[in-house]
């Protein structure tokens, strides 16, 4: 499998930002989409971003327009820049990788605390 590992966590301040990295190597080569997902406290885990295999990005409606999916081939990894957080904002942040040969993994996740 595809295994991919996130990085970047922690706490901030509203009106902050972070950039979590979802690093998965052999992602681009075996030509997986990878997705970011997040769980808050007791919520059920919530769809944030996408990046297909070729560059397509989506977002969900509460992050769009405040967090920014790329990725970089070379380095196998995934980013996702997160602009004007709050409080709301705070879970820990997951991706996965899907589609593709061998992409049916996710990470163990990475907490993002948003403090008001």
């Amino acid at each position: 499998q595809v295994q991919p590992v996130e990085s970047g966590g922690g706490s901030v301040q509203a009106g902050g930002s972070l950039r979590l990295s979802c690093t998965a190597p052999g992602f681009t080569s075996n030509g997986c989409d990878v997705d970011w997902y997040r769980q808050a406290a007791g919520k059920q885990r919530e769809w944030v971003s996408s990046i297909s295999t070729y560059g397509t990005t989506t977002y969900a409606l509460s992050v769009k327009g405040r967090f920014t999916i790329s990725k970089d081939n070379f380095k196998d990894t995934v980013y996702l820049q997160m602009n004007s957080l709050n409080p709301e904002d705070t879970a820990v942040y997951s991706c996965k990788t899907r589609n593709g040969y061998r992409c049916s993994a996710w990470g163990p996740g990475t907490q993002v605390t948003v403090s008001s």
